[in-house]
């Protein structure tokens, strides 16, 4: 049985995550790291109040077998740019830092399609810069996921992005070849392989959307 650890359960995808996770027979217990209390209720729940500001608090806490990382944020609720930065990059790397330290043996990481550390836009510029410093760390198992735009429920409206997954999915039948990855994909699919990636024997280690897809039919 393992323990699963969990960052940003509340989300598009974490909340998919967290769901799947209690119905998993592989794991006994789920660590999830919230900034405020949650009404989730379930016996194999374990809610860690955290300081992301000081990450080095919780070193005990990040403890277990399989790390998932789902956490981010918007220029629009992160005007300051020391502040984006720090969710979309240094926490990130920091949170799988520890990990690695305490001999978590997976990390699973939403990432962006189009990643790229040299690119000129914050966004997929720490993308790309945390997928970079993730491979350094040699986890057992690393699985970056590099979803499209994200289909699903959101909790918080985003008026553009709604716009550019309707045109998206209008355009999807002419994605191919290599622009199959530009397609929009359910949130719940990028959860899926998450976990698929931590507990089974796949050597692949960046997936990018229609590989996800893929996987699911597998």
């Amino acid at each position: 049985m393992k323990i699963a650890l969990l960052f940003g359960s509340s989300g598009l995808i974490g909340g998919h995550l967290l769901n799947k996770l209690i119905q998993n027979n592989d794991y006994n217990k789920i660590k999830i790291f919230v900034r405020s209390e949650t009404e989730i209720k379930d016996s194999k729940i374990e809610i860690i109040k955290t300081d992301f500001n000081n990450l080095k608090n919780h070193v005990e806490d990040i403890k277990g077998d399989d790390c998932f990382f789902c956490i981010g944020t918007t220029k629009k609720n992160s005007p300051d740019k020391n502040e984006y930065k720090r969710v979309e990059r240094d926490m990130p790397v920091e949170i799988a830092k520890i990990a690695k330290a305490n001999s978590v043996n997976s990390f699973a990481y939403v990432s962006s399609g189009f990643a790229d550390p040299k690119n000129s836009g914050a966004y997929l510029r720490y993308k790309g810069e945390v997928e970079d410093e993730l491979k350094k760390l040699n986890f057992t198992k690393l699985g970056i996921m590099r979803p499209s735009f994200l289909l699903g429920n959101r909790k918080e409206k985003r008026f553009g992005e709604k716009i550019g997954i309707f045109f998206f999915k209008l355009l999807s039948p002419l994605f191919l070849g290599p622009l199959k990855k530009m397609k929009p994909i359910h949130s719940e699919k990028v959860a899926n392989v998450m976990i698929k990636v931590t507990n089974e024997d796949i050597q692949q280690s960046v997936f990018e959307s229609n590989e996800i897809e893929n996987l699911n039919m597998n």
